[in-house]
This record gives structure tokens, sequence and C-alpha cells, in this order.
């Protein structure tokens, strides 16, 4: 069999949360750890795309979901798509790796795209465990109320478990930080990416098995990490979902984004 067409994949950032410490962003705090040792978090959507398909992975948030949660905004999810020649009419497929406040704010705004969920995702954000403020602050109603108008306009298509949906692109539920929880793996010049998300927010999260503390179940969290590494070509071909070292760890992608944007198809340069 041939090897599918190869992709690009960009991160780009569209906000930052400075002032968090690594005692907000661990499960555990081990003998000798510095947990007043400033760790910022930032906040990304991805584009993956070659000359045939165009896949948006998360769609961030709008401005007063972010501030409101104490986040500094930097720019629209959708504008740093644009910026990188992305027209958000022609994307082909949104891919949600969970419906997070974070990750699903803007569906919306790609009118002609198939998104692509996990059902385990869906039942749950419209299911019992919503009626538990604790459970359902990680979510905003408008998020899954899009979620569901998309599905009733058809253009909602449900997962469970390893489905490829172009060639070279497939999603993975994992579970562990939302109950269904995905990640991607990537076809790209360099092999195997997978783009982890929330499966893991930091490098260390993985590295460590330090879970980030937001959980749906511990088990699968560490299982996710295994899961991450096993599908990619080597741990530098795991990318995790909020770590600011992603910026410095790989080439920036020229665009008008002021370093903000890098390339994870091509080989690490830190």
């Amino acid at each position: 069999m041939s090897a599918p067409e190869p992709y690009e994949i960009f991160a780009i950032r569209w906000a930052e949360s400075p002032f968090r410490l690594r005692v907000h962003n661990c499960l555990f705090c081990h003998p000798g750890d510095d947990i007043s040792a400033p760790q910022p978090m930032d906040f990304y959507v991805w584009v993956v795309r070659n000359k045939t398909r165009t896949i948006v992975v998360d769609t961030g948030s709008k401005e007063w979901k972010c501030v409101q949660r104490g986040h500094e905004f930097i720019r629209s999810p959708v504008a740093g798509i644009e910026a990188i020649g992305v027209d958000p009419a022609k994307v082909d497929d949104v891919i949600v790796t969970h419906l997070h406040w974070d990750h699903a704010g803007n569906i919306e705004m790609f009118p002609n795209a198939q998104v692509h969920i996990q059902r385990k995702e869906v039942e749950f954000t419209t299911g019992p465990a919503m009626t538990e403020s604790s459970v359902s602050s990680f979510y905003l109603v408008d998020d899954v109320k899009t979620t569901i108008d998309r599905l009733f306009e058809g253009a909602v298509t449900f997962h469970e478990k390893v489905t490829e949906i172009a060639p070279g692109v497939t999603l993975h539920e994992v579970g562990g930080h939302a109950a269904g929880m995905q990640i991607v793996r990537v076809y790209t010049a360099r092999g195997w990416v997978v783009l982890a998300a929330d499966a893991s927010h930091y490098y260390f999260n993985m590295e460590e098995k330090n879970p980030f503390p937001a959980l749906y179940n511990f088990p699968d969290t560490i299982k996710g990490y295994e899961t991450c590494y096993a599908l990619a070509d080597s741990p530098d071909h795991v990318v995790p979902g909020h770590d600011p070292i992603v910026l410095k760890k790989y080439p920036k992608a020229s665009s008008s984004l002021e370093g903000d944007v890098v390339r994870l198809d091509l080989d690490p340069i830190a």
C-alpha cells in the first residue's frame, strides 16, 4: 500500500494563561517538586492540510468566554486560522477532540465542514452528568447546542474507538481527561505525528505520568499517554495540547502572527 500524501500541521496560539504555577497543572506533588514554579499555559487550535484536504482540529473559544475564566485572549482562533491562508468556508472537516469550553467554541464559523466527535462525548454532555455544576462547568451549553444544531443539519459524524477520516488521518478515543477525549494521528513528511490535545496538557504530564488535575478517569488518562506514544514515530512526534514549549520547540510558520504559529510537520529545532 502506498503512503498517503503528507500533511502540514500548524499549531496556532490564540490565548494564554501566564500566571499559572506548576501546582495548578499536575495531580501529584512529589517531594522536591517546586510547586510554586511558574508554569504558564497556552491555548491552541491546529490546522492539518495537504493539497486535497484542509482539516481544523478544535475551534478554541470566544473572547468573553476566555476572559471570564481569567485567561488572556490574544486573537480569535478563526482569525489565526485565516492568517495562514485558510478560508473557514473551505474547511473540509472539523475534529473536536472534546467539548470543553476552550476546544469547541467556534464550530459555527466553519459552515461547510463535517464535524467529527466521539459518540461518548456527546452522550455525556447531553446526559444526567450535566446536572452537577462541578462537571458541567467545563462545558458551555451554547457550544453543546451548536454541535446539536450541526447534527440536525446532517453535518456531524460520530466515531467510536478508532476511525480513519481521510488517508493519513485517524481518530483514536482515549478518554481520561474527558469522557470522549480523542487524539489525532497525522501522516507528515517527518512521519506519524500525534496531536494529543488535552489527553496531555503538558509534556511533563506524559513524561512523569502526572496528569493535569481535570480528570474524568485517571486510569484512562495514563493509558492515553501510552496510546499517544505507541501511535507516534517517537516521543518527539507527540504534541501536547497546552504547553508553551511547543512554540519554542518547532519552526515558526510564515505568517503575520509574530511567533504564535509553528509547523509541527517539520523537525523540532530545540
